[in-house]
């Protein structure tokens, strides 16, 4: 299939993706509670604004503000009847921002968990959750999203029900999950896992890999993981700017953006094609890691005491592969960023 995405994935040795929504939006004014996806038609000039700083930082491709643009999520805010509409807003203003780079910037429709536990052990079945995930998908196609980025998710079936969504759409995808409990993601997953089961997908993603999660040197002992394996889809790293500390109310990281230079290089020789941030990565972060992948050249894959000593250590001693097995935690995250 010949799209953006591919295309640049061809002609790229790596591709450096955006970095947070939420951490932007909040310094903008958005209120801890509140559906960010509304501000798509209240604050759309916010929105582009969001876009823009990526864009302008130098980034390759960007994610709309449509992450929790499901109808699961838009339920909580009484908008789940807009949930095809929001993401297609979302879509349109990130076209306009790409439209007028002067070079060509990706614009992937981002796709959120649905927020429900999937059946068995909840009640979502899979159903329903294609339902909501080709609602959305719809309506970033409408809105001229060029790719599909599934993020943040820990279910391998929602994984998998996302994938069977984007079919129905006939649009090209991304896939990451979020590894956030000992090298795990919160419903066991393992690094190796999601890598035998993307290549088992009818409809496997153009490139899957990590985001969020704890730290970044945890989401870059996953990419290694990921890497281990072999498979020759591309892997997307994009990993939180430090550490989240609560100060004077609010979450704050702690990553600086030479540290996040750091990562993004060492993300890259990891065996990351796509880069970018998660939390807290602000656009100063993101011209300190497009600055410092143009300026140091491949290198050999970096050990787990390389990692450790420029980026810190490791939130657990487990990299998920050993039969320390954590328990599935059940919770429902609101958003990323």
């Amino acid at each position: 299939m010949s799209n953006a995405l591919s295309r640049m994935l061809a002609d790229r040795d790596w591709i450096l993706a955006d970095g947070a929504t939420g951490t932007i939006l909040f310094n903008m004014g958005l209120t801890s509670g509140d559906a960010p996806e509304l501000w798509n038609v209240t604050e759309p000039d916010k929105i582009r604004a969001l876009y823009r700083g990526s864009v302008d930082a130098g980034s390759d491709l960007f994610l709309t503000n449509s992450f929790g643009g499901n109808a699961s999520r838009l339920k909580l805010h009484s908008a789940e009847k807009r949930a095809r509409e929001l993401s297609r807003i979302s879509a349109e203003l990130g076209r306009e921002v790409a439209d007028a780079a002067g070079r060509p910037v990706v614009v992937a429709g981002s796709v959120g968990p649905t927020g429900e536990i999937m059946a068995p052990l909840g009640e979502l079945t899979h159903e329903l959750a294609v339902e909501i995930f080709h609602e959305q998908a719809e309506g970033l196609k409408e809105g001229g999203a060029d790719v599909l980025w599934c993020e943040t998710i820990s279910a391998p079936e929602e994984y998998a029900a996302a994938a069977e969504a984007f079919a129905l759409a006939d649009m090209p995808w991304c896939g990451t999950m979020s590894f956030d409990t000992a090298g795990r993601t919160m419903m066991g997953v393992t690094s190796a896992a999601m890598v035998s089961m993307v290549e088992k997908l009818k409809n496997p993603p153009l490139a899957y890999g990590a985001n969020c999660g704890v730290g970044a040197s945890d989401l870059l002992r996953t990419i290694l993981g990921f890497a281990a394996q072999g498979s020759e889809i591309p892997i997307i790293a994009k990993g939180n700017a430090g550490i989240p500390k609560f100060h004077d109310g609010h979450i704050h990281y702690d990553g600086t953006p030479e540290l996040m230079g750091q990562y993004a290089v060492l993300a890259r020789d990891c065996g990351a094609k796509i880069i970018g941030g998660c939390c807290g990565t602000t656009p100063g972060h993101l011209v300190a890691m497009r600055a410092a992948l143009e300026a140091q050249p491949q290198g050999p894959r970096p050990s787990l005491e390389a990692i450790t000593a420029a980026l810190g250590g490791f939130s657990s001693t487990s990299d998920g592969t050993d039969d320390a097995t954590p328990a599935p935690r059940v919770n429902r995250r609101r958003s990323k960023g």
